[in-house]
């Protein structure tokens, strides 16, 4: 029988028409005689009837129909009864009457519930992820994913970009994290790369006259996983010829918009643009959540003219005023929380109608307090929360306070989303185990011009023609004008420590291409799996992919990775010499 309708579609409008459906058997029911299946596929639920008096046979087969029974069935679409209609599903108006039914496929009793109401634990979701992947939610997740790219390619089409895939099998390169490898059979000795990115690629696509290039690249990188991080992430890779850096925000601007436009019908506010050293000060991040204020609020030289030690001696003293009065109870846990994150304590003030009322006030005389007061802005019946010590000390600490504040206080709406630019960065930072400058994003990016002639002479002080962009609180995508001179290439490698043989070994040919006439060009990648994430209003991107690893980076569905026969290690010339671990 050729399906007619999906279980999510019949309404009043198909009363007594001749339908023939698919799908999954969610529950059944029965009720003196009539036996009643909600019949499930990907589009929703369908009551269907079956009558001894109208069809014996189906009706007998009926009664030995389990959950996630594979069902075919050909019916007729007729009103429910008064007090049987759910209101809370589109096809809660009516009902199919059995005439024949075919079971497909019967199931074992599933070791989870197919229900979003019951979700089981994560270790037994992933093994059984072709069942998770049934439950209503995670169908809506996985369709929300292929609008969301399907949006994002229509409006690349658009602008005259080419959708071009790279190579997965590439040549191994340090672009800051550990490399997953693959070994030659043909090439003894020797092995691919998967790649992190399609960094190299798509500059010598740029090189090679194509103008404008994206793809949903697959981003492979061996390092330590969370909520928000997979061995294999997806994100829309791009590169553009002949722009300028504000040029690339303002085509991501109009892409983010397209994509909200037509996947959640929401309008997105103009991205306010950060400098880096702005956003540390005013947020205490580079990845700020500007959803709501609660900013940070520097009271340095205000505190240094008090008597209190602690601020005294400090670097710097910073506060947030959260506009609640806090309990003492309170005002202990947040105390307790900046303690575990790394601070020595946390100094509180509290406002009231005589002044400021704290065990330290006594340390503060009353011009002090006023022009704290007065930098503050604080009311009565607040509380002001400091914290003293070294600036990057400071900033990690009142940034985890702050979004805690934000969390504990619900100052962030439903659906709300917000996205801003973090430019400016430095372009080199100066790793304190090997002693030595190294990228702060990677080795491509071009230096602001300012700093070209003698970057090497003041490498704390350079800053780079790159840019992040952040989606309420996470850095959804990272870009920059790349270096298009093969001599400024080739200083950058030497500064951070390449020789010339290794950089020829690593980059040749990045380096010979650039010999025939490189564009000035630049580009992004733009999480994918976390832009789904947040649109979804998830934090966990395992939940938007359909096939995750755990947080052991393994599949407990498949069980990879997985050892391989001898006699594929002898082909790939590798012997093994680790020693084996349990499971």
């Amino acid at each position: 029988m050729t399906r007619t309708h999906t279980c999510g579609e019949l309404t009043k409008k198909d009363v007594k028409k001749e339908v023939v459906l698919y799908g999954w058997t969610q529950s059944r029911r029965d009720h003196g005689g009539l036996i009643f299946i909600d019949l499930r596929d990907r589009h929703g639920l369908t009551q269907i009837v079956f009558d001894p008096s109208h069809n014996e046979e189906n009706h007998k087969k009926a009664e030995h129909i389990g959950r996630e029974f594979v069902l075919n069935i050909k019916g007729k679409v007729r009103d429910r009864k008064q007090g049987m209609i759910n209101p809370n599903m589109r096809t809660g108006e009516i009902e199919v009457l059995v005439d024949e039914l075919n079971i497909i496929n019967e199931a074992d009793t599933p070791p989870i519930e197919i229900d979003d109401r019951k979700e089981a634990n994560e270790d037994i979701r992933l093994k059984y992820r072709y069942l998770d992947l049934r439950r209503p939610i995670m169908q809506e997740r996985i369709a929300l994913r292929h609008k969301i790219v399907t949006s994002a390619r229509d409006y690349f089409n658009k602008n005259g970009f080419l959708e071009i895939t790279t190579p997965m099998l590439v040549k191994s390169t340090p672009e800051g994290a550990r490399d997953y490898v693959v070994p030659s059979r043909v090439n003894p000795g020797e092995f691919y790369a998967l790649p992190q990115s399609p960094q190299l690629y798509k500059q010598i696509l740029m090189i090679s006259g194509c103008d404008r290039y994206y793809q949903t690249a697959i981003c492979l990188r061996d390092e330590d996983l969370r909520a928000d991080r997979q061995p294999e992430h997806m994100q829309f890779d791009f590169e553009m010829s002949f722009v300028t850096s504000d040029e690339i925000r303002k085509f991501v601007e109009g892409l983010y918009n397209h994509i909200f436009k037509e996947v959640l019908k929401i309008k997105l506010e103009k991205f306010p643009v950060f400098s880096y050293k702005e956003a540390m000060e005013r947020f205490g991040t580079d990845k700020p959540d500007i959803r709501f204020g609660l900013e940070l609020i520097d009271v340095t030289d205000i505190a240094k003219k008090s008597d209190f030690s602690v601020f005294k001696n400090a670097e710097q003293v910073k506060c947030l005023n959260p506009e609640k009065n806090l309990t003492r109870k309170e005002l202990d846990k947040y105390i307790e929380f900046c303690q575990k994150n790394g601070a020595k304590g946390m100094t509180w003030m509290r406002i009231t109608e005589k002044g400021l009322e704290s065990s330290v006030v006594k340390y503060f005389n009353d011009e002090v307090q006023k022009e704290i007061l007065n930098k503050t802005k604080a009311k009565k019946d607040t509380v002001l929360m400091f914290i003293a010590d070294k600036k990057k000390k400071v900033a990690n600490v009142l940034n985890l306070l702050r979004l805690k504040l934000r969390d504990d206080l619900n100052l962030v709406k439903e659906n709300d989303f917000k996205l801003c630019w973090v430019k400016d960065f430095p372009l080199f930072s100066w790793n304190e185990t090997e002693e030595r400058w190294e990228p702060e994003h990677h080795m491509f990016t071009n230096p602001k011009p300012e700093f070209m002639k003698d970057f090497e002479k003041r490498p704390g002080e350079v800053i780079g023609d790159l840019w992040d962009l952040v989606l309420n609180g996470t850095e959804v995508g990272s870009g920059s004008i790349r270096i298009s001179s093969p001599e400024l290439q080739e200083r950058i490698m030497k500064f951070i420590g390449l020789s010339k043989e290794q950089a020829n070994k690593k980059f040749g040919f990045l380096l010979e291409a650039y010999k025939y006439g490189a564009p000035v060009h630049g580009g992004m990648g733009l999480g994918l799996d976390r832009t789904v994430a947040l649109m979804a209003g998830l934090s966990d991107i395992r939940e938007i992919i359909a096939f995750p690893k755990n947080k052991a980076a393994q599949c407990p569905m498949d069980g990879s990775p997985s050892e391989i026969d001898e006699k594929q290690m002898k082909e790939l010339h590798i012997k093994p010499t680790v020693i084996k671990k349990k499971k």
